[in-house]
């Protein structure tokens, strides 16, 4: 409780992001993952890299655990073509009318 602490407010954000980006259509295709507490990412996804990077000795640990998990990264590494690809095709047609 705030009362208990008076340097903290009581409101904390955690966040999660992803974005894809594309170039040249879907010919080069990018994905990017990452994760934010109180406005400090603390570990990161992409996909040219292909393993997450932690930012923070929390994001590291995290990062050493999902980048051990092969079922987990193999989702990860082709989020390319389900995750990207796939919005991509759905919203293109609503996108490159307006």
């Amino acid at each position: 409780p705030p009362e208990l602490c008076h340097g903290h407010s009581g409101v904390f954000q955690r966040m999660t992001k992803s974005e894809c980006y594309f170039i040249n259509r879907t010919e080069k295709v990018r994905y990017v993952q990452g994760s934010i507490y109180n406005r400090e990412q603390f570990i990161m996804f992409h996909s040219d890299v292909g393993h997450f990077v932690g930012f923070s000795p929390y994001g590291e640990k995290l990062a050493k655990r999902w980048n051990s998990n092969a079922v987990f990264m193999e989702d990860r590494r082709t989020a390319v073509g389900w995750f990207c690809r796939c919005w991509y095709r759905n919203f293109t047609p609503f996108i490159t009318e307006r």
